[in-house]
Protein backbone atom coordinates (compact mmCIF):
# COMPACT_ATOMS: atom_id res chain seq x y z
CA UNK A 1 0.00 0.00 0.00
CA UNK A 2 1.11 3.37 -0.70
CA UNK A 3 1.71 5.68 1.90
CA UNK A 4 1.19 9.49 2.81
CA UNK A 5 3.71 12.16 1.93
CA UNK A 6 2.90 13.72 4.36
CA UNK A 7 5.12 16.81 3.72
CA UNK A 8 3.50 16.99 0.69
CA UNK A 9 -0.37 17.00 2.63
CA UNK A 10 0.94 19.59 5.10
CA UNK A 11 1.85 21.93 2.58
CA UNK A 12 -2.05 22.32 1.73
CA UNK A 13 -3.15 23.95 5.21
CA UNK A 14 -1.62 27.33 5.91
CA UNK A 15 -2.87 27.41 9.72
CA UNK A 16 0.46 24.55 10.08
CA UNK A 17 2.47 27.12 9.08
CA UNK A 18 0.99 30.87 9.55
CA UNK A 19 -1.04 32.74 11.75
CA UNK A 20 -1.59 32.85 15.08
CA UNK A 21 -1.68 29.22 15.82
CA UNK A 22 1.26 28.51 13.65
CA UNK A 23 3.99 26.10 14.89
CA UNK A 24 1.43 24.27 16.91
CA UNK A 25 0.66 20.74 17.39
CA UNK A 26 -2.82 20.08 16.75
CA UNK A 27 -4.78 17.55 18.53
CA UNK A 28 -8.44 19.09 17.96
CA UNK A 29 -9.23 17.77 14.70
CA UNK A 30 -11.95 15.75 16.00
CA UNK A 31 -14.01 19.13 16.66
CA UNK A 32 -13.37 20.48 13.46
CA UNK A 33 -10.37 20.21 11.02
CA UNK A 34 -7.77 22.58 9.18
CA UNK A 35 -9.11 23.53 6.54
CA UNK A 36 -6.65 23.67 3.16
CA UNK A 37 -6.55 26.08 1.02
CA UNK A 38 -8.06 24.95 -2.01
CA UNK A 39 -11.59 25.01 0.13
CA UNK A 40 -10.92 28.34 1.10
CA UNK A 41 -10.22 29.31 -2.47
CA UNK A 42 -13.23 27.61 -3.14
CA UNK A 43 -15.73 29.16 -1.16
CA UNK A 44 -14.02 32.44 -2.24
CA UNK A 45 -14.81 32.01 -6.02
CA UNK A 46 -18.07 30.99 -5.46
CA UNK A 47 -18.98 34.31 -3.45
CA UNK A 48 -17.16 36.49 -5.92
CA UNK A 49 -18.61 35.04 -9.14
CA UNK A 50 -21.85 36.62 -9.00
CA UNK A 51 -24.29 33.50 -8.03
CA UNK A 52 -27.66 33.95 -7.65
CA UNK A 53 -30.83 31.48 -7.46
CA UNK A 54 -30.93 28.01 -8.99
CA UNK A 55 -32.15 28.26 -12.95
CA UNK A 56 -31.04 27.07 -16.49
CA UNK A 57 -31.69 30.49 -18.42
CA UNK A 58 -28.21 32.40 -17.34
CA UNK A 59 -24.61 31.49 -16.62
CA UNK A 60 -24.81 32.10 -13.70
CA UNK A 61 -28.37 30.50 -12.77
CA UNK A 62 -26.35 27.32 -14.58
CA UNK A 63 -22.97 27.50 -12.96
CA UNK A 64 -24.96 27.56 -9.08
CA UNK A 65 -27.21 24.63 -10.44
CA UNK A 66 -23.87 22.68 -11.36
CA UNK A 67 -22.54 23.95 -8.01
CA UNK A 68 -25.02 22.11 -5.79
CA UNK A 69 -25.13 19.09 -8.11
CA UNK A 70 -21.45 19.08 -7.76
CA UNK A 71 -21.96 19.16 -4.10
CA UNK A 72 -24.15 16.44 -4.11
CA UNK A 73 -21.99 14.13 -6.25
CA UNK A 74 -18.75 14.61 -3.86
CA UNK A 75 -21.12 13.83 -0.72
CA UNK A 76 -22.24 10.51 -2.47
CA UNK A 77 -18.67 9.45 -3.58
CA UNK A 78 -17.55 9.93 -0.02
CA UNK A 79 -20.56 7.99 1.58
CA UNK A 80 -21.28 5.89 -0.81
CA UNK A 81 -24.63 6.37 -1.31
CA UNK A 82 -26.73 7.42 -4.63
CA UNK A 83 -26.56 11.43 -4.72
CA UNK A 84 -29.84 12.08 -5.48
CA UNK A 85 -30.74 11.00 -1.60
CA UNK A 86 -28.46 13.98 -0.22
CA UNK A 87 -29.72 16.71 1.84
CA UNK A 88 -27.44 19.65 2.96
CA UNK A 89 -28.17 21.97 5.97
CA UNK A 90 -26.89 24.48 8.61
CA UNK A 91 -25.42 20.91 10.85
CA UNK A 92 -26.19 17.96 11.31
CA UNK A 93 -27.34 18.57 14.66
CA UNK A 94 -30.13 21.20 12.72
CA UNK A 95 -30.69 18.65 10.07
CA UNK A 96 -31.35 15.28 12.45
CA UNK A 97 -33.89 17.32 14.42
CA UNK A 98 -35.61 17.89 11.34
CA UNK A 99 -35.66 13.93 10.55
CA UNK A 100 -36.74 13.32 14.19
CA UNK A 101 -39.19 15.85 13.45
CA UNK A 102 -40.51 14.23 10.08
CA UNK A 103 -40.49 10.67 11.45
CA UNK A 104 -42.31 10.86 14.36
CA UNK A 105 -44.60 11.92 12.40
CA UNK A 106 -45.82 8.33 12.02
CA UNK A 107 -44.98 7.48 15.41
CA UNK A 108 -47.33 7.07 18.34
CA UNK A 109 -47.90 5.35 22.17
CA UNK A 110 -46.38 1.93 21.84
CA UNK A 111 -43.41 2.70 19.51
CA UNK A 112 -39.88 2.64 20.64
CA UNK A 113 -37.11 4.47 19.82
CA UNK A 114 -33.33 3.19 20.79
CA UNK A 115 -30.45 5.79 21.14
CA UNK A 116 -26.96 5.06 22.52
CA UNK A 117 -25.14 6.57 25.51
CA UNK A 118 -22.01 6.27 23.23
CA UNK A 119 -23.86 8.49 21.00
CA UNK A 120 -22.97 12.66 20.66
CA UNK A 121 -26.30 14.44 21.52
CA UNK A 122 -27.09 15.47 18.14
CA UNK A 123 -27.74 12.03 17.96
CA UNK A 124 -29.68 11.45 20.97
CA UNK A 125 -31.43 14.33 21.93
CA UNK A 126 -33.58 14.80 18.55
CA UNK A 127 -34.64 11.60 18.92
CA UNK A 128 -36.12 11.68 22.52
CA UNK A 129 -37.84 14.87 22.05
CA UNK A 130 -39.26 13.79 19.33
CA UNK A 131 -40.59 10.60 20.67
CA UNK A 132 -41.75 12.48 24.09
CA UNK A 133 -43.56 14.80 22.40
CA UNK A 134 -45.56 11.66 20.58
CA UNK A 135 -45.91 9.34 23.39
CA UNK A 136 -43.11 6.84 22.09
CA UNK A 137 -40.61 5.41 24.76
CA UNK A 138 -37.31 5.53 24.61
CA UNK A 139 -35.24 2.85 24.92
CA UNK A 140 -31.37 3.51 25.52
CA UNK A 141 -28.24 0.76 24.61
CA UNK A 142 -25.51 1.42 27.16
CA UNK A 143 -21.77 0.73 27.30
CA UNK A 144 -19.18 -0.63 28.96
CA UNK A 145 -17.66 2.31 31.08
CA UNK A 146 -14.03 0.46 30.81
CA UNK A 147 -14.39 -0.74 27.34
CA UNK A 148 -16.53 1.87 26.00
CA UNK A 149 -17.52 -0.77 23.59
CA UNK A 150 -21.56 -0.77 23.02
CA UNK A 151 -24.03 -3.73 24.39
CA UNK A 152 -25.96 -6.13 22.70
CA UNK A 153 -28.27 -4.20 20.71
CA UNK A 154 -30.67 -7.17 20.74
CA UNK A 155 -31.20 -6.37 24.45
CA UNK A 156 -33.36 -3.69 23.83
CA UNK A 157 -34.99 -3.94 20.22
CA UNK A 158 -38.69 -5.33 19.86
CA UNK A 159 -41.21 -5.45 17.41
CA UNK A 160 -42.29 -2.10 18.85
CA UNK A 161 -38.95 -0.71 17.26
CA UNK A 162 -39.12 2.45 15.05
CA UNK A 163 -35.59 3.34 14.88
CA UNK A 164 -32.27 2.82 16.07
CA UNK A 165 -29.68 5.78 16.46
CA UNK A 166 -26.27 4.94 16.57
CA UNK A 167 -22.81 6.40 16.08
CA UNK A 168 -20.41 4.67 13.60
CA UNK A 169 -17.55 5.89 15.61
CA UNK A 170 -17.66 8.14 19.06
CA UNK A 171 -16.33 11.25 19.09
CA UNK A 172 -15.09 10.43 22.90
CA UNK A 173 -13.50 7.31 23.20
CA UNK A 174 -12.89 6.67 19.10
CA UNK A 175 -15.16 3.17 19.80
CA UNK A 176 -16.11 2.15 16.34
CA UNK A 177 -19.01 0.03 17.02
CA UNK A 178 -20.16 -2.69 14.40
CA UNK A 179 -22.76 -1.12 12.96
CA UNK A 180 -23.51 -3.49 10.00
CA UNK A 181 -24.69 -5.70 12.73
CA UNK A 182 -26.44 -3.33 14.78
CA UNK A 183 -28.66 -2.76 11.43
CA UNK A 184 -29.04 -6.09 10.80
CA UNK A 185 -30.55 -6.19 13.78
CA UNK A 186 -32.59 -3.85 13.71
CA UNK A 187 -34.03 -4.34 10.13
CA UNK A 188 -35.01 -7.50 11.83
CA UNK A 189 -37.68 -5.95 13.49
CA UNK A 190 -38.38 -3.45 11.20
CA UNK A 191 -37.17 -0.55 12.16
CA UNK A 192 -34.98 1.99 10.62
CA UNK A 193 -31.30 2.83 11.24
CA UNK A 194 -30.08 6.32 11.81
CA UNK A 195 -26.49 6.40 11.27
CA UNK A 196 -23.94 9.48 12.79
CA UNK A 197 -20.75 8.83 10.83
CA UNK A 198 -19.63 12.65 11.59
CA UNK A 199 -16.45 11.20 13.58
CA UNK A 200 -15.83 8.17 11.02
CA UNK A 201 -15.92 10.16 7.38
CA UNK A 202 -12.59 11.99 9.11
CA UNK A 203 -10.66 8.96 9.49
CA UNK A 204 -12.04 6.18 7.15
CA UNK A 205 -14.08 5.44 4.00
CA UNK A 206 -17.96 5.33 4.61
CA UNK A 207 -20.33 3.14 2.79
CA UNK A 208 -23.90 3.80 3.90
CA UNK A 209 -24.85 0.35 2.24
CA UNK A 210 -22.10 -1.64 4.29
CA UNK A 211 -23.22 -0.03 7.18
CA UNK A 212 -26.77 -1.21 6.84
CA UNK A 213 -27.69 2.69 7.19
CA UNK A 214 -31.12 3.87 5.81
CA UNK A 215 -30.00 7.61 6.18
CA UNK A 216 -26.17 8.17 7.54
CA UNK A 217 -25.13 11.63 8.78
CA UNK A 218 -22.04 14.25 8.18
CA UNK A 219 -20.55 17.47 8.88
CA UNK A 220 -17.78 18.65 6.16
CA UNK A 221 -16.01 20.72 9.17
CA UNK A 222 -14.84 17.39 10.00
CA UNK A 223 -12.94 16.67 7.02
CA UNK A 224 -11.61 19.88 5.18
CA UNK A 225 -14.68 21.69 4.37
CA UNK A 226 -17.06 24.07 5.90
CA UNK A 227 -20.05 24.38 8.21
CA UNK A 228 -22.30 22.64 7.46
CA UNK A 229 -24.74 19.27 7.62
CA UNK A 230 -25.54 16.32 5.48
CA UNK A 231 -28.14 13.51 5.66
CA UNK A 232 -28.15 10.95 2.85
CA UNK A 233 -30.81 8.59 2.18
CA UNK A 234 -32.12 6.15 -0.40
CA UNK A 235 -34.27 8.60 -3.06
CA UNK A 236 -37.00 5.98 -2.12
CA UNK A 237 -37.47 6.42 1.31
CA UNK A 238 -37.06 10.24 1.29
CA UNK A 239 -39.99 10.37 -1.15
CA UNK A 240 -42.31 8.65 1.97
CA UNK A 241 -41.36 11.61 3.97
CA UNK A 242 -43.60 15.16 4.62
CA UNK A 243 -41.06 17.44 6.51
CA UNK A 244 -42.41 20.99 7.45
CA UNK A 245 -41.75 23.14 4.35
CA UNK A 246 -43.09 26.58 2.88
CA UNK A 247 -46.15 26.66 0.37
CA UNK A 248 -44.24 27.71 -2.55
CA UNK A 249 -40.98 25.67 -2.02
CA UNK A 250 -40.40 22.69 -4.25
CA UNK A 251 -41.99 19.11 -3.21
CA UNK A 252 -38.93 17.37 -5.23
CA UNK A 253 -36.52 14.91 -3.45
CA UNK A 254 -34.15 16.28 -1.99
CA UNK A 255 -35.13 19.84 -1.84
CA UNK A 256 -38.17 19.36 0.22
CA UNK A 257 -35.51 18.81 3.35
CA UNK A 258 -33.88 21.86 2.35
CA UNK A 259 -35.25 24.90 3.88
CA UNK A 260 -34.90 28.41 2.30
CA UNK A 261 -31.69 28.83 0.22
CA UNK A 262 -28.49 27.02 0.01
CA UNK A 263 -25.14 28.28 1.13
CA UNK A 264 -24.20 28.16 -2.21
CA UNK A 265 -20.59 28.80 -1.42
CA UNK A 266 -20.04 26.73 1.00
CA UNK A 267 -21.39 23.73 -1.13
CA UNK A 268 -18.29 24.96 -3.52
CA UNK A 269 -16.10 24.44 -0.64
CA UNK A 270 -17.65 20.63 0.04
CA UNK A 271 -16.85 19.32 -3.27
CA UNK A 272 -13.36 20.99 -2.92
CA UNK A 273 -12.79 19.21 0.28
CA UNK A 274 -14.11 16.01 -0.87
CA UNK A 275 -11.34 16.35 -3.91
CA UNK A 276 -8.56 17.04 -1.35
CA UNK A 277 -9.64 13.94 0.60
CA UNK A 278 -9.07 11.88 -2.58
CA UNK A 279 -5.92 13.47 -3.04
CA UNK A 280 -4.09 12.66 0.09
CA UNK A 281 -2.54 10.04 -1.67
CA UNK A 282 -1.23 10.76 -5.13
CA UNK A 283 -2.48 8.01 -6.93
CA UNK A 284 -1.55 7.42 -11.04
CA UNK A 285 -3.88 8.12 -13.57
CA UNK A 286 -4.93 5.14 -16.43
CA UNK A 287 -6.13 5.25 -19.62
CA UNK A 288 -8.94 7.13 -19.53
CA UNK A 289 -7.41 9.85 -17.15
CA UNK A 290 -7.97 9.95 -13.49
CA UNK A 291 -9.70 7.31 -11.67
CA UNK A 292 -13.37 7.30 -10.79
CA UNK A 293 -13.32 10.06 -7.53
CA UNK A 294 -14.83 6.71 -4.67
CA UNK A 295 -11.72 4.86 -5.76
CA UNK A 296 -8.89 7.11 -5.07
CA UNK A 297 -11.12 7.95 -1.92
CA UNK A 298 -10.82 4.56 -0.93
CA UNK A 299 -6.89 4.76 -2.05
CA UNK A 300 -6.50 7.75 -0.06
CA UNK A 301 -8.66 6.83 3.11
CA UNK A 302 -6.54 3.36 3.60
CA UNK A 303 -3.27 5.49 3.66
CA UNK A 304 -4.88 7.31 6.24
CA UNK A 305 -5.99 4.74 8.37
CA UNK A 306 -2.57 3.24 8.18
CA UNK A 307 -0.92 6.48 8.77
CA UNK A 308 -3.32 7.07 12.02
CA UNK A 309 -2.81 3.31 13.41
CA UNK A 310 0.78 3.92 13.07
CA UNK A 311 0.72 7.14 15.01
CA UNK A 312 -2.20 5.80 17.83
CA UNK A 313 0.14 3.04 18.38
CA UNK A 314 2.80 5.31 19.14
CA UNK A 315 0.53 7.56 21.41
CA UNK A 316 -0.82 4.91 23.00
CA UNK A 317 2.59 3.26 24.06
CA UNK A 318 3.80 6.46 25.60
CA UNK A 319 0.63 7.41 27.32
CA UNK A 320 0.79 3.93 29.12
CA UNK A 321 4.35 4.57 30.11
CA UNK A 322 3.39 7.87 32.30
CA UNK A 323 2.63 7.46 35.47
CA UNK A 324 -0.87 8.87 36.56
CA UNK A 325 -1.97 9.03 32.84
CA UNK A 326 -5.42 7.34 32.17
CA UNK A 327 -6.80 6.37 29.17
CA UNK A 328 -10.46 6.08 29.01
CA UNK A 329 -11.79 3.02 27.13
CA UNK A 330 -9.99 0.52 25.06
CA UNK A 331 -12.24 -0.54 22.19
CA UNK A 332 -10.78 -2.68 19.88
CA UNK A 333 -11.76 -1.34 16.93
CA UNK A 334 -11.84 2.52 16.73
CA UNK A 335 -10.92 6.31 15.26
CA UNK A 336 -7.11 7.64 16.53
CA UNK A 337 -8.73 9.45 19.19
CA UNK A 338 -8.49 9.11 22.89
CA UNK A 339 -9.58 10.37 25.98
CA UNK A 340 -7.33 10.96 28.43
CA UNK A 341 -7.15 12.13 32.22
CA UNK A 342 -3.99 13.20 34.58
CA UNK A 343 -4.14 11.70 38.36
CA UNK A 344 -4.83 15.65 40.39
CA UNK A 345 -5.36 17.98 37.33
CA UNK A 346 -8.37 19.00 36.44
CA UNK A 347 -8.98 18.50 32.52
CA UNK A 348 -9.07 22.03 32.00
CA UNK A 349 -5.31 22.22 34.00
CA UNK A 350 -4.29 19.57 31.50
CA UNK A 351 -5.14 21.59 28.51
CA UNK A 352 -3.76 24.69 29.75
CA UNK A 353 -0.14 23.20 30.49
CA UNK A 354 0.07 21.44 27.54
CA UNK A 355 -0.86 25.14 25.69
CA UNK A 356 2.57 25.67 27.02
CA UNK A 357 4.53 22.96 25.40
CA UNK A 358 2.61 24.00 21.61
CA UNK A 359 0.56 21.67 21.78
CA UNK A 360 -4.04 22.00 21.31
CA UNK A 361 -5.63 19.33 22.64
CA UNK A 362 -8.95 20.83 24.23
CA UNK A 363 -10.49 19.25 27.46
CA UNK A 364 -14.18 18.60 28.17
CA UNK A 365 -16.77 16.15 26.91
CA UNK A 366 -17.39 17.42 23.68
CA UNK A 367 -21.62 17.27 23.76
CA UNK A 368 -20.99 13.30 24.19
CA UNK A 369 -22.35 14.18 27.56
CA UNK A 370 -24.14 10.95 27.92
CA UNK A 371 -21.35 9.15 27.31
CA UNK A 372 -18.90 11.20 29.41
CA UNK A 373 -21.87 10.73 32.55
CA UNK A 374 -21.59 6.90 31.91
CA UNK A 375 -18.23 6.14 32.07
CA UNK A 376 -18.16 8.62 35.61
CA UNK A 377 -16.51 11.55 34.27
CA UNK A 378 -19.17 13.78 34.83
CA UNK A 379 -19.60 16.79 32.78
CA UNK A 380 -15.78 17.86 32.89
CA UNK A 381 -15.25 14.48 30.99
CA UNK A 382 -11.18 14.58 30.08
CA UNK A 383 -8.24 15.78 27.85
CA UNK A 384 -9.26 14.57 24.32
CA UNK A 385 -6.56 13.74 21.58
CA UNK A 386 -7.35 13.11 18.37
CA UNK A 387 -5.20 12.44 15.46
CA UNK A 388 -5.33 13.93 11.94
CA UNK A 389 -4.47 13.29 8.27
CA UNK A 390 -1.56 16.00 8.43
CA UNK A 391 -0.42 14.77 12.06
CA UNK A 392 3.13 13.80 12.54
CA UNK A 393 5.20 11.83 14.87
CA UNK A 394 7.26 14.34 15.99
CA UNK A 395 4.08 16.20 17.20
CA UNK A 396 2.98 12.60 18.96
CA UNK A 397 6.33 13.08 20.87
CA UNK A 398 5.99 16.56 21.82
CA UNK A 399 2.77 15.72 23.27
CA UNK A 400 3.78 13.37 25.24
CA UNK A 401 6.84 15.04 26.08
CA UNK A 402 4.19 17.35 27.92
CA UNK A 403 2.52 15.17 29.78
CA UNK A 404 5.36 13.45 31.40
CA UNK A 405 6.65 17.30 32.40
CA UNK A 406 3.44 17.05 33.79
CA UNK A 407 3.31 14.15 35.63
CA UNK A 408 7.26 14.24 37.03
CA UNK A 409 6.22 17.21 38.81
CA UNK A 410 3.86 15.49 40.84
CA UNK A 411 6.62 13.04 42.12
Amino acid sequence: MAALDLDRVRTWFPALWSGPGAGEARFDGPGGSLVPSRVADAVADAMTAGMCQRGSLTPLQRRTEETVGAARAALGDLLGTDPRGVVVGRSMTALTFEMARTLAQGWGPGDEVVVTRLDHDSNIRPWVLAAERVGATVRWLDFDPVTAELDDVRGVLSERTRLVAVTAASNLFGTRPDVAAISAAAHEVGALVYVDAVHLAAHALVDRAALGADLVACSPYKFFGPHLGAVAADPALLETLQPDKLLPSTDAVPERFELGTLPYELLAGVTASVEALADLLEQPTHEGGELPRRERLAASMAAVEEHEDALLARLLDGLDALPGVHVHGSPARRTPTVLLSVEGHDPVAVQEHLVGHGVLAPAGSFYALEASRHAGLGDAGGVRVGLSPYSTPEEVERLLTGLAALTSSQE
